[in-house]
């Protein structure tokens, strides 16, 4: 129950103390109104090891379910980066993917997000927690909610087939090449089964084939497989760029990706982000958000500069 990565901006706070925290949280929840400086100031400070059992010491000592009353007390996106501050890793993977595909239509920016950057373990652990809180198993939802070869390079993702491994055979590299190249362009169509395996098992591909080849979700979902084997900090760089320039902001992709980042590698999508859009991250934030869902954005991204 430590840190689960070292690059990230959320560290274990010193003289840690769950019941004193508890308290804290119960008094920023008492009476009229609600202290939310109170909550940023500790939930976005500590682990989601010490968050687990800031949650077991309120229901110690308050009798309650802290994401309830939490739940209760807040609204709007700031609510949902608190709620998604208090699960455990594969519990909000699960939560989100869940969510992506209950109701009508299907996010698949977040299956997209989620399945291509997540390892074998951190996809296995996903489909425990899946099954045991929602009663099915996460295949079957992909496969009731999407279909052709979308639906397939899914499921092989939550298979976790993946080869993890860095030793890259050149003579292998080069018949993958010309396997891609033959179904693609010296055949009408793409035979994009023969992607999918070279793919998602050899880890390896041609980003101008991909793009040529396919289009819509497939393409999508192919890319970011892509771009998170070359480097998943600029995959999230690019994610949150994409979810603020522009008109609005999509929130889900923002939240998504502060919560479940910030204490795995954030200080490397900060440094990305920087190298890739001469802008910081904060100041992102800081321009396309507000209130308090702004200032516990920017806790989590940490300081400006670094």
């Amino acid at each position: 129950h430590e840190q689960i990565g070292n690059r990230g901006t959320v560290t274990e706070a010193a003289g840690f103390n769950a019941d004193t925290d508890a308290e804290k949280l119960k008094a920023a929840m008492k009476g009229a109104g609600t202290d939310e400086a109170a909550i940023i100031a500790i939930l976005a400070h500590r682990t989601i090891a010490q968050r687990q059992r800031i949650k077991e010491a309120y229901k110690r000592t308050v009798g309650k379910d802290l994401a309830e009353d939490l739940s209760s007390e807040l609204s709007g996106h700031f609510k949902s980066v608190v709620l998604g501050l208090l699960m455990l890793a594969p519990v909000y993977d699960a939560y989100e993917l869940r969510h992506a595909m209950k109701g009508a239509g299907t996010e698949e920016a977040c299956l997209i997000d989620i399945l291509a950057s997540r390892s074998n373990a951190e996809i296995n652990a996903i489909n425990a927690v899946y099954k045991t809180e929602y009663g099915k198993t996460l295949e079957d939802d992909i496969c009731g909610d999407t279909s052709g070869m979308f639906k397939r390079v899914l499921v092989s993702l939550i298979t976790a087939g993946r080869d993890e491994s860095n030793n890259v055979n050149e003579a292998q590299a080069v018949q993958d090449a010309k396997e891609i190249y033959e179904a693609g362009e010296a055949r009408w169509g793409t035979d994009e089964t023969k992607f999918l395996t070279i793919l998602c098992v050899r880890n390896r591909t041609h980003h101008n084939l991909i793009k040529r080849e396919m289009s819509g979700s497939l393409e999508d979902i192919f890319l970011a497989i892509v771009k998170c084997m070359k480097s998943k900090p600029a995959f999230f760089a690019e994610r949150l760029y994409k979810s603020m320039k522009g008109l609005g902001t999509t929130d889900t992709v923002l939240i998504r990706i502060m919560v479940a980042r910030a204490e795995i590698d954030m200080l490397d999508i900060k440094a990305q982000f920087l190298k890739m859009y001469g802008k910081t991250l904060y100041s992102f934030i800081k321009g396309d958000t507000s209130g308090d869902y702004r200032k516990i954005l920017l806790e989590l991204c940490g300081s400006e500069q670094k």
